[in-house]
């Protein structure tokens, strides 16, 4: 059983050393969850930074069992960062939730798609443009241990990311990025700032769903300092900014999560553009 340690989760070490990791920086690396215990320990760590941290909504049964728990998690690969630590007991301190196109349409489709439109993304113009026998990925569930959200571990989650674009011929990513609370209101200057720079183009214009969507184009430019709303973008939202993410017409209030949600479309040549040489780097070298 794995071990409940404050804000993180400890696996068995035995487990740990049976499982090939991906990439490695000091105390940390960077693999897929190859064990159920691996996957209940990205769970408690979801569970700690949304619940009790984000003041999110646990259902009954992740109050339970103190992880976030959904029927994605067993169709989902789930990238783990691990600190070894000092004492020999392994823990779970990053990790995102990926989820393939060929799996989503084996099974009830992408997460997404209960919040968004997702059709400009599944038809056969689509396909065309990313390649004949490339696919979606959709990222979710991103959260990262708070002593740990520094430039080491966001370069091995990223790395990992990398890595599995490469072997699964991965054309394009999407997912939600979050903005913390659910009063649209709160956030006007930010959704017009990513509506007037960064709307994807009509082609590529995932919708919020016609029952959850809220208008994002709020403020007029001249009614927001860009400068400081860039600087208060949180940190993720930055980070796909910079690779090159487009971003989807309308917000979707997730009132269980306590977010926001604004839709995000990557295309993986960005990614490989500004990133394949960057991820050689040692985690300790200046960004």
């Amino acid at each position: 059983m794995p071990i409940r340690t404050s804000g993180s989760t400890a696996i068995a070490a035995a487990t740990l050393a049976a499982s090939p990791y991906i990439h490695r920086a000091g105390k940390l690396d960077v693999r897929l969850a190859t064990t159920q215990e691996e996957i209940a320990a990205a769970q408690s760590l979801r569970y700690d930074i949304f619940y009790d941290e984000m003041g999110a909504t646990p259902t009954l049964e992740d109050r339970t069992h103190k992880r976030d728990i959904d029927l994605y998690d067993s169709i989902c690969d789930h990238l783990l960062v691990i600190d070894h630590g000092d004492n020999g007991t392994p823990k779970v301190v990053g990790t995102y939730r990926l989820l393939r196109e060929i799996v989503a349409r084996q099974h009830r489709g992408f997460y997404s798609s209960g919040e968004y439109d997702l059709s400009p993304l599944l038809s056969k113009n689509f396909q065309a443009r990313i390649g004949e026998g490339r696919q979606l990925l959709e990222l979710g569930r991103s959260c990262v241990h708070p002593a740990y959200r520094n430039l080491s571990t966001i370069n091995l989650l990223w790395r990992g990311i990398a890595s599995y674009l490469t072997t699964h011929n991965i054309g394009f990513m999407f997912g939600c990025a979050s903005l913390h609370g659910v009063l649209p209101t709160a956030h006007d200057a930010t959704l017009s700032y990513l509506y007037q720079n960064h709307l994807a183009g009509p082609d590529l214009r995932v919708r919020a769903l016609p029952e959850h969507y809220v208008p994002m184009n709020r403020l007029a430019p001249d009614q927001y300092d860009v400068r400081e709303v860039v600087r208060q973008l949180p940190p993720l939202v930055k980070g796909y900014l910079r690779v090159g993410c487009v971003i989807g017409d309308g917000a979707f209030v997730d009132s269980q999560f306590n977010t926001t949600d604004v839709f995000i479309l990557l295309p993986v040549e960005g990614i490989a553009a500004r990133y394949s040489d960057r991820y050689k780097m040692s985690a300790n070298d200046p960004e």
